[in-house]
Formats: structure tokens, sequence, C-alpha cells
């Protein structure tokens, strides 16, 4: 009985997570909606940087603010924990449209099974892609969601070739050696029992490359990382999910700073 009781509220306090993070007066912008930036150059080595982006509950309060602010909290904290890189601690949002896009070379994006971008935007990403950028995406599960990202992101590249990246390649072993990959699960498994959302029972890891080879894009599908840092002091979270998604998130880090 304790244990149900105990899954119930967590089960509430995801749901009112959740709502609290798309519906709330958080987070605070550091820029204006036409992209006018309304800070000074970033002065950290190393900046989370959150896309903003139309789609699920619009623009303002969408579906990119899932799990944040703790979840960005958690994760600059780890890095800094985990590494002696100068991180910035305090959570940073951006559209594509912001003129200071281009000082941010990594960029993080979440349920981008709702993601939608304008033509400027796919224009705008393309390049900052092409000139170095590195863009992850995470949580977002099942077949309907993927043919959203998918038809996204062509949008950018129309042509590109989206392939798995196995567990050899360099991004899993830039910092910490992962040696195998799992599905992460999001804080529902605690009461489903479901390490997986809708049809999403496979996880996938996959890429899109330049010409050159250096990884772009890094598509985390049918998992859920950002649930894992933002429930990483959860005595109930499984500590297996949480430090893999914090390995992953530094390799990301450190791989997208090197290459």
């Amino acid at each position: 009985m304790i244990l149900l009781v105990v899954l119930a509220s967590l089960a509430q306090t995801d749901d009112r997570s959740k709502s609290r993070s798309r519906h709330a007066p958080y987070p605070r912008f550091d820029f204006k909606e036409d992209g006018t930036s309304e800070i000074t150059p970033p002065k950290n080595e190393y900046t989370f940087a959150r896309l903003v982006y139309n789609g699920g509950w619009g623009w303002r309060y969408g579906s990119w603010t899932t799990d944040t602010p703790k979840a960005d909290i958690n994760l600059a904290a780890g890095i800094k924990r985990l590494t002696n890189l100068d991180v910035r601690e305090t959570p940073f949002y951006i559209p594509l449209t912001s003129k200071e896009i281009f000082k941010y070379p990594f960029l993080y994006a979440v349920e981008v099974g709702y993601l939608q971008l304008s033509q400027e935007e796919a224009d705008i990403l393309r390049e900052y892609l092409l000139r170095g950028g590195f863009f992850v995406v995470d949580d977002f599960h099942g077949t309907l969601e993927w043919a959203n990202f998918e038809e996204q992101i062509r949008k950018v590249f129309p042509s590109c070739k989206i392939e798995e990246v196995p567990v050899t390649h360099p991004v899993f072993h830039c910092f910490f050696d992962i040696e195998k990959l799992f599905q992460i699960p999001g804080i529902q498994f605690l009461y489903s029992g479901n390490t997986y959302e809708k049809d999403g029972y496979v996880p996938h890891f996959r890429g899109i490359f330049d010409e050159s080879g250096r990884l772009m894009v890094m598509i985390n599908f049918n998992s859920d990382l950002g649930d894992a840092w933002e429930w990483a002091d959860s005595p109930y979270y499984p500590e297996r999910y949480t430090s893999t998604a914090y390995r992953l998130a530094i390799n990301y880090i450190i791989y997208s700073m090197t290459h």
C-alpha cells in the first residue's frame, strides 16, 4: 500500500511538473520574440542552450519547455561536478531566429515529435549545422512522433541519410567509455513499469553526418534523457538510467567541442 501511495504521488508530481513547465510564467527569456538579444555574449566556456520552437502548445510555453528548468539545472551541476568545464549554471533558451544563435554551438531540443520549423528556421538550422553546430534531440517516442521529426529535419536536409550511430563511434568514447546503449525511460516508468512510451519499444541512437563524417545531429529516439536529469535526485528513479544519461550528455558536449 505504501509503495502504491508513493508511485501515485510521483505520477501526480510528474503531471504537475509537465503542466507547470508548459504553462507556468517561466522560463525567463533572454531574448525578444523577434530574436533580438537582451543579453551580453556568453561568458562561460560551455552553455547548454535549449531550442525554443513552435509546436505542441504554442511558442512561449510549448512542448519545448518540458522538464525545464530542473533538468537543465541538474545537468549543469553534473557537468560541473564531473568535468572541469566552466559551465553556465542557469538555464538558457534560444530560438533559431535569434541573432545570437551562432554563438552557441551546442543546441538541445526536447519533444521533437511536436517540432514545427518554418522554412526560415530550417534554413538557419542548416547553416548552423554546416558551420560546425551540434544538435541533440531527445524525448520523443513512437511512429507518429518519428514521422513528424523526420518531416521537419528534411526541411533542413531534404536528402539527408539518417543512420544508426554504433556504440563504437567516438561520440560514445570521447570522455566516458559507453559500452552499451539502452533505453532511458521517463518518470512514467515508475508507475507504468514500462521503459517505453507509445509504440516506441526499441531505443535508437541515430545521427546525421556532414560530408566529412562529422556527426551534426544526435537523435535520442524512444528515450528520455531529460527526465533522467530532472529526476536525478529522486531515490525512486533508478541510478543506472540517470548515470547513463549524464554520461551520454557529457560525451555529446565533449564531442561537439572537439569536432
